[in-house]
């Protein structure tokens, strides 16, 4: 198995992704990218989000990559290390990064 992803319905009635796990071995090629894009196609809510620690640069690198936004920070979580959250743009937003008329 390459990876997985998790997705759930029990943030504030959004989807959420709690967990993307990649191999080691199939890291930088794709894979999570791949995860990501799929999810957002099926997710069922109008919003769709996610979170990772402020250490964790490679989850933050991949979500900036596949187009998703900061947008929010919590303390407290882990003590010293917030957790960023982003939301997933529009398929369209993602697609295009200049407005689409």
């Amino acid at each position: 198995m390459l990876g997985y992803c998790v997705v759930e319905y029990t943030f504030f009635e959004q989807g959420f992704v709690p967990m993307l796990m990649v191999a080691p071995s199939a890291r930088g090629r794709g894979v999570g990218h791949r995860l990501l894009d799929s999810v957002a196609a099926s997710c069922t809510t109008p919003k769709l989000f996610t979170s990772t620690n402020i250490s964790n640069q490679p989850m933050q690198r991949l979500l900036q990559r596949a187009g998703w936004s900061p947008v929010g920070l919590l303390h407290g979580l882990d003590e010293g290390d917030p957790e960023l959250f982003y939301l997933c743009r529009p398929q369209t937003e993602r697609m295009h990064p200049w407005p689409v008329s």
